[in-house]
């Protein structure tokens, strides 16, 4: 989530719209939803729904890595404008995708080609919103992330505006962090937990270059950076650059869902400032510490960021009369 982006562990359940689900014709709607997603889902509907996601998933994985952490920072910036509802998706002259924060967000075509593929498998029953939020789930377990069931039963959105995008900023405190968060009914831990999917992926230079050069213009990089970590970003992001040289957000192990980035953020190697906030403030301190095993009781990385996902997954999602599914992820109906 490049441009990334609260929180009793364990403990906040989505309150979900609980609206009854009305039986469209069958040429919109050829399957009936229920009022809130549940794994197993498509189980008659659309039974090898999993596997041909999977598959496309694999096969653009293999082409092109970079793919994982787009899709994941696709979904997140999904579900933090209007919910998990595909609205990112949408084609449009003022659609989400030209907002800033997205126009550099990777990974349409491989929705679009599960789509494809769904349509001939099963025409009009998967919804673009789940099959966003499967694919990433499968891309974060090929870059050795946890795998977790994933509810399925999202509608697909209507709406997409470029000016509802109001992303967590890559300047943002952790007490402004934990205001949106808490806003999707995300908690602290959540928060620590999802900034931290940016153990997989880069970030364009003119994000964060000012941070190692003149940072709030005082004319020197910020007193919090680890001091043999400025030039080793400076020389990848010169200051006359080109703002849109991507650098990797987890340094060292860019390719590999692990626990390196809390561990450069402990070492004051964080590319972002709000990542690196998460080891100076006293309240997220000690989950990144638990989440390293250096606290108790222990947090399990995976696990944790199995949980957060399912749990950020169902973000006021669409059902019943709510939205529709898209014949193609790019237009609605």
């Amino acid at each position: 989530m490049a441009s990334v982006t609260n929180f009793n562990p364990h403990g906040v359940f989505l309150p979900l719209f609980l609206v009854l689900a009305a039986t469209a014709t069958a040429t919109t709607r050829p399957y009936t939803f229920l009022p809130r997603p549940r794994v197993g889902y498509y189980s008659s509907a659309c039974w090898n729904v999993e596997s041909i996601v999977r598959s496309v998933v694999q096969s653009n994985y293999f082409t092109n890595p970079a793919n994982a952490p787009g899709i994941l920072r696709m979904h997140f910036h999904d579900c933090f404008v209007r919910g998990c509802d595909g609205s990112i998706l949408l084609d449009g002259p003022n659609s989400e995708k030209t907002a800033i924060p997205n126009q550099s967000l990777r990974g349409f075509n491989v929705i679009e080609e599960a789509k494809t593929q769904l349509e001939i498998a099963c025409p009009l029953t998967v919804s673009c919103a789940d099959i966003l939020a499967l694919a990433a789930r499968d891309f974060v377990v090929l870059t050795g992330g946890p795998w977790w069931p994933v509810p399925l039963g999202r509608l697909d959105g209507r709406v997409s505006l470029a000016s509802n995008v109001d992303l967590p900023e890559p300047t943002d405190s952790v007490a402004v962090q934990k205001q949106r968060f808490a806003a999707k009914y995300l908690n602290t831990q959540d928060l620590v937990v999802l900034a931290a999917g940016h153990t997989i992926g880069t970030v364009g230079c003119g994000v964060f270059r000012d941070r190692f050069f003149n940072y709030k213009n005082t004319g020197s990089p910020d007193p919090t950076i680890n001091p043999n970590f400025v030039p080793q970003i400076q020389s990848q992001c010169p200051l006359n650059g080109n703002a849109a040289t991507r650098v990797a957000l987890d340094l060292g192990s860019e390719g590999q869902f692990d626990t390196s980035y809390l561990n450069n953020l402990r070492f004051g190697r964080g590319v972002l400032e709000s990542d690196q906030v998460l080891w100076n403030d006293p309240e997220t301190r000690p989950i990144v510490e638990r989440l390293l095993g250096l606290r108790f009781p222990f947090l399990l990385f995976g696990p944790e960021f199995a949980r957060s996902m399912s749990k950020m997954s169902l973000t006021e999602v669409k059902t019943g009369l709510d939205g529709e599914i898209r014949r193609v992820c790019s237009a609605i109906n």
